[in-house]
């Protein structure tokens, strides 16, 4: 413990552990505390020689301190407590589960008005009684003290946990059974390490501001995607790794090829169609000429701005899910937020200043719509690398091309983790459309797709197995000069960046808790840890009647679960289908598992969210709950 840290340690029923963590811990400002009155405490040969050696090392010792209140007994002008330490917290005698989870609420409630901003709580329980996968054996969830569950309701997260060594303690003898001077047995113990969680973001509706062409455009930003837009992952002086491994995989490249980065900016707004038909999977931004420019827009310089709207959900589809393009109305003017670069090659290409053997680079945020999956995020960052070859070239050119990519990732993961990957280059036509995951989906039908680059690997535990991290084509019109044809490969540089550091869940990516980008310095590649343990779960089932005579939108369903809950649904499954024999009506019933990768997630909190969920689901949806 550095020198100036205040530390706290509460129930000292003897004082053995703080008279042995006074004598290692020089410089720290020590107050140990107990339960009981100084009497009381007095009249046992250990606890009272354990006092005065506290004291006689300048120890502050406290009696009659209740630990689910400690504002009473300690002011902010003396400083809040770097560190406060709790070891075996019991209510007394045969107190049940309940009463000690409901102690530990009140306690983690308590310390959350006198712990410093980084400071962390220690919590030693015997085995089993956290209710962990860190405990051997672990107890069922409703017999245990749910410690994770417990302390997120006053917004900690659990960092770290670790055996709890009482044989390494010198002098430490552990008493308290059944609040009698006796000692129990800590075998199998665990310290368990709480910080502070970052909160739950409360997003304000956001206008964002875009030259498109000659017109200077604002539009309001999706709200599921507030958060993500401007992050500035990819500019120069970011250490994020989605960063570090586009630099990396381009250094890779530019051995082979002569390389030239794209530096102009590319519009996040598109306009039209995706081959012909309007996607549904893309977030649509569509004109208001109705809708003014507010007084705060005309201070900020947007009164001359064309204001756009987001539409969450189009009706107007076909039978395929898609929405029709009609001249000469409304949907002829949409624009929609970029789904991928790859509608921007065929541009790239047909320019004056696109030179043939050169590898050109595009990169940036990419936006779309798709179902709740840890690899499925609405946003990511994609690299699309073009080069233009002579004619009957184009199989050599792709074979190296795919080579040297794949020989960019062998050698990042390697160096990160020390294991070797099996990166494969799968035909197009070897996959049916199911079996894509959600980037190879859209990729395949913006344009069209001749090869796949798949990782076969166990670092995403819930991963494909053969997960595609990135596409390899031909365009289908080449540059002016017929003689050449345009090779181009688009890589998901967030699931390599997941791939290489071994980060289970997109969502870690996006987060602002800055224990994330401390793990890599300067940018520098290495294994993740994450600082977020054993986050609890909560399931909800929700059953309603889907609209007469209309296909239910599962993706809009989804990304409404994303809205409301902030990013924290991470599953939604389709448990039961029922279809009335009279009616003919369709009943669907889904569970959603709500769990967040980096913030504390309380239950109270996650009711609040379904219930919102419910009725946004009847407004947007127009379902009929059950």
């Amino acid at each position: 413990m550095g020198p100036g840290r205040r530390v706290l340690l509460l129930g000292e029923g003897n004082f053995s552990f703080a008279a042995a963590l006074c004598g290692a811990a020089a410089a720290a400002r020590l107050v140990a505390t107990c339960y009981e009155g100084e009497e009381e405490v007095s009249g046992r040969a250990l606890a009272a020689a354990n006092v005065r050696r506290l004291r006689e090392r300048g120890a502050e010792v406290l009696f009659s301190v209740d630990c689910t209140k400690l504002k009473d007994y300690f002011l902010p002008a003396d400083g809040a407590f770097s560190c406060i330490y709790f070891n075996f917290p019991h209510c007394g005698r045969k107190a049940g589960v309940m009463k000690n989870r409901e102690l530990l609420a009140q306690f983690f409630s308590s310390c959350a008005e006198v712990l410093a901003e980084k400071g962390e709580v220690h919590v030693a329980l015997c085995n089993g009684q956290g209710g962990t996968p860190a405990d051997r054996p672990r107890r069922a969830w409703h017999n245990s003290w749910q410690i994770v569950a417990v302390a997120a309701g006053a917004r900690f997260i659990l960092s770290d946990v670790h055996p709890f060594n009482a044989e390494n303690i010198n002098g430490y003898k552990c008493t308290g059974y059944r609040s009698q001077d006796k000692s129990f047995s800590v075998e199998g113990a665990l310290n368990h390490i709480f910080t502070r969680s970052t909160p739950l973001p409360h997003l304000k509706p956001m206008i964002c501001q875009i030259e498109l062409g000659s017109r200077r455009v604002s539009f309001q930003v999706p709200q599921v995607l507030v958060d993500k837009i401007n992050r500035g992952f990819l500019e120069l002086n970011s250490e994020h790794p989605v960063r570090t491994v586009k630099e990396k995989l381009t250094a890779v490249l530019s051995q082979a090829f002569p390389i030239q980065s794209i530096d102009c900016s590319l519009p996040l707004l598109h306009q039209g169609h995706i081959n012909g038909v309007c996607h549904p999977n893309v977030f649509w931004i569509i004109p208001n000429p109705e809708q003014n420019a507010s007084t705060e827009q005309m201070a900020n310089g947007l009164a001359n701005a064309v204001l756009f709207s987001h539409v969450d959900f189009c009706k107007d589809t076909n039978e395929n899910g898609w929405m029709k393009v009609q001249e000469g109305n409304l949907i002829s003017e949409q624009y929609f937020l970029r789904p991928s670069l790859l509608l921007y090659v065929q541009t790239l290409i047909e320019r004056a200043t696109f030179l043939p053997g050169t590898l050109h680079v595009l990169s940036g945020p990419v936006f779309r719509k798709c179902p709740i999956s840890p690899h499925s995020p609405p946003v990511f960052h994609e690299a699309v690398f073009v080069c233009a070859v002579e004619k009957g070239m184009e199989n050599s050119c792709i074979q190296m091309l795919v080579d040297t990519i794949r020989s960019g990732i062998y050698s990042l993961h390697q160096t990160v983790s020390g294991c070797k990957l099996n990166i494969t280059l799968q035909e197009a036509t070897s996959f049916e459309t199911a079996e894509l995951n959600d980037f190879a989906a859209f990729e395949a039908q913006v344009t069209k797709i001749q090869h796949f680059l798949c990782v076969e690997t166990d670092a995403l535990s819930s991963c494909e197995k053969d997960c595609c991290v990135g596409t390899v084509s031909t365009a289908r019109d080449g540059p002016k000069s017929s003689d050449l044809v345009a090779v181009f490969a688009s890589v998901n540089l967030d699931l390599l960046a997941m791939l290489i550091c071994g980060i289970a869940d997109w969502r870690m990516l996006w987060t602002s808790d800055e224990r994330f980008l401390s793990q890599f310095p300067g940018g520098e590649l290495r294994l993740f840890k994450s600082f977020s343990l054993y986050p609890p779960s909560y399931m909800h089932d929700i059953s309603f009647w889907v609209p007469d005579r209309e296909q239910f939108d599962e993706v809009a369903f989804h990304t409404i679960a994303r809205q409301v809950s902030h990013e924290t649904v991470v599953s939604i499954q389709l448990i039961d289908s029922f279809q009335h024999s009279e009616t003919a009506r369709k009943s669907l019933c889904y569970r959603l598992t709500y769990q967040s990768c980096d913030k504390a997630l309380s239950c109270q909190e996650v009711a609040e969210m379904q219930l919102l969920f419910r009725k946004e689901i009847q407004r947007c949806l127009c379902v009929t709950l059950r």
